[in-house]
Protein backbone atom coordinates (compact mmCIF):
# COMPACT_ATOMS: atom_id res chain seq x y z
CA UNK A 1 0.00 0.00 0.00
CA UNK A 2 2.77 2.43 0.87
CA UNK A 3 4.28 1.57 -2.56
CA UNK A 4 1.36 2.81 -4.37
CA UNK A 5 1.34 5.66 -2.47
CA UNK A 6 4.50 7.02 -3.21
CA UNK A 7 3.75 7.93 -6.81
CA UNK A 8 0.63 9.41 -6.29
CA UNK A 9 2.19 11.71 -3.45
CA UNK A 10 4.87 12.65 -5.69
CA UNK A 11 2.76 13.39 -8.59
CA UNK A 12 0.68 15.93 -6.25
CA UNK A 13 3.84 17.85 -4.87
CA UNK A 14 5.31 18.09 -8.20
CA UNK A 15 1.95 19.69 -9.70
CA UNK A 16 1.10 20.60 -13.10
CA UNK A 17 3.45 21.38 -15.62
CA UNK A 18 5.11 24.74 -15.63
CA UNK A 19 3.25 26.97 -18.30
CA UNK A 20 4.75 30.35 -19.22
CA UNK A 21 2.02 32.55 -19.78
CA UNK A 22 1.83 34.72 -23.26
CA UNK A 23 3.50 38.54 -22.92
CA UNK A 24 0.96 40.89 -22.53
CA UNK A 25 1.04 42.23 -26.08
CA UNK A 26 0.72 45.96 -26.77
CA UNK A 27 -3.12 45.59 -27.51
CA UNK A 28 -4.04 44.13 -24.33
CA UNK A 29 -1.89 46.21 -21.87
CA UNK A 30 -3.59 49.17 -23.49
CA UNK A 31 -7.02 47.00 -22.79
CA UNK A 32 -6.07 46.17 -19.95
CA UNK A 33 -5.56 49.81 -18.37
CA UNK A 34 -8.02 51.38 -20.31
CA UNK A 35 -10.59 49.32 -18.11
CA UNK A 36 -8.45 50.03 -14.70
CA UNK A 37 -8.75 53.43 -15.47
CA UNK A 38 -12.61 53.46 -16.13
CA UNK A 39 -12.66 51.28 -12.65
CA UNK A 40 -10.75 53.71 -10.92
CA UNK A 41 -12.63 56.74 -12.36
CA UNK A 42 -15.50 55.02 -11.20
CA UNK A 43 -14.52 54.31 -7.79
CA UNK A 44 -13.02 57.39 -7.29
CA UNK A 45 -16.75 59.21 -7.72
CA UNK A 46 -18.06 56.81 -5.66
CA UNK A 47 -15.44 57.86 -2.59
CA UNK A 48 -15.16 61.11 -3.31
CA UNK A 49 -18.80 62.67 -3.93
CA UNK A 50 -18.38 65.78 -1.81
CA UNK A 51 -14.63 67.23 -2.86
CA UNK A 52 -15.61 69.90 -5.34
CA UNK A 53 -12.15 68.82 -7.73
CA UNK A 54 -13.75 65.13 -8.57
CA UNK A 55 -17.08 66.28 -9.43
CA UNK A 56 -15.58 68.98 -12.12
CA UNK A 57 -13.26 66.36 -13.65
CA UNK A 58 -13.83 64.95 -17.49
CA UNK A 59 -15.52 61.57 -17.45
CA UNK A 60 -13.60 58.81 -18.35
CA UNK A 61 -15.19 56.03 -20.03
CA UNK A 62 -12.34 54.79 -22.34
CA UNK A 63 -12.92 52.89 -24.94
CA UNK A 64 -10.06 52.30 -26.87
CA UNK A 65 -11.14 51.85 -30.34
CA UNK A 66 -13.06 55.15 -30.29
CA UNK A 67 -10.62 57.67 -31.78
CA UNK A 68 -11.61 60.92 -29.77
CA UNK A 69 -10.14 58.37 -26.92
CA UNK A 70 -7.12 60.24 -27.37
CA UNK A 71 -8.45 63.93 -26.75
CA UNK A 72 -10.51 62.37 -23.63
CA UNK A 73 -7.31 61.41 -22.13
CA UNK A 74 -5.53 64.78 -22.76
CA UNK A 75 -8.45 66.00 -21.50
CA UNK A 76 -8.73 64.53 -18.15
CA UNK A 77 -4.94 65.19 -17.49
CA UNK A 78 -4.84 68.53 -17.98
CA UNK A 79 -8.12 69.31 -15.90
CA UNK A 80 -7.56 71.03 -12.81
CA UNK A 81 -5.24 69.82 -9.86
CA UNK A 82 -7.17 68.30 -6.68
CA UNK A 83 -4.44 68.75 -4.13
CA UNK A 84 -6.26 67.12 -1.73
CA UNK A 85 -7.31 63.93 -3.11
CA UNK A 86 -4.12 61.56 -4.09
CA UNK A 87 -6.34 58.81 -5.46
CA UNK A 88 -7.06 61.83 -9.01
CA UNK A 89 -3.38 62.26 -8.57
CA UNK A 90 -2.49 58.30 -8.85
CA UNK A 91 -5.25 58.23 -11.50
CA UNK A 92 -3.61 60.90 -13.37
CA UNK A 93 -0.62 59.16 -13.73
CA UNK A 94 -2.27 55.89 -14.75
CA UNK A 95 -4.30 58.31 -17.57
CA UNK A 96 -0.93 59.75 -18.60
CA UNK A 97 0.96 55.77 -19.06
CA UNK A 98 -2.26 55.01 -21.17
CA UNK A 99 -1.91 58.04 -23.25
CA UNK A 100 2.02 57.42 -23.92
CA UNK A 101 1.40 53.91 -24.51
CA UNK A 102 -1.50 54.47 -27.27
CA UNK A 103 0.23 57.60 -28.85
CA UNK A 104 3.28 56.32 -28.84
CA UNK A 105 4.56 53.10 -28.03
CA UNK A 106 1.30 50.99 -29.44
CA UNK A 107 0.72 53.64 -31.99
CA UNK A 108 0.67 50.63 -34.92
CA UNK A 109 -1.21 48.15 -32.77
CA UNK A 110 -4.30 50.23 -32.34
CA UNK A 111 -7.28 50.24 -35.01
CA UNK A 112 -10.05 52.99 -34.42
CA UNK A 113 -12.97 51.26 -35.30
CA UNK A 114 -15.65 54.85 -34.43
CA UNK A 115 -15.24 58.38 -33.92
CA UNK A 116 -18.22 59.16 -32.17
CA UNK A 117 -16.99 61.42 -28.89
CA UNK A 118 -20.71 61.34 -27.67
CA UNK A 119 -19.89 57.61 -26.62
CA UNK A 120 -17.57 58.69 -24.03
CA UNK A 121 -19.60 60.71 -21.95
CA UNK A 122 -21.42 57.67 -20.75
CA UNK A 123 -21.13 54.20 -20.07
CA UNK A 124 -22.63 51.23 -22.07
CA UNK A 125 -25.36 50.04 -19.56
CA UNK A 126 -23.93 46.20 -19.22
CA UNK A 127 -26.94 43.70 -19.83
CA UNK A 128 -26.92 40.11 -19.14
CA UNK A 129 -28.82 37.89 -21.42
CA UNK A 130 -30.21 34.63 -19.73
CA UNK A 131 -30.84 31.71 -21.64
CA UNK A 132 -34.59 30.71 -22.43
CA UNK A 133 -37.16 30.13 -19.41
CA UNK A 134 -34.79 31.81 -16.48
CA UNK A 135 -35.66 35.11 -14.78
Amino acid sequence: MRSRLLPVLLLLLAGSPATQPAPPTCYSRMLSLSREVTGDFQSLQAMEPSEPCVRYLPTLYLDIHNYCVLAKLRDFVASPQCWKVAQVDALKDKVRKLYTIMNSFCRRDLVFLSDDCNALEYPIPVTTVLPDGQR
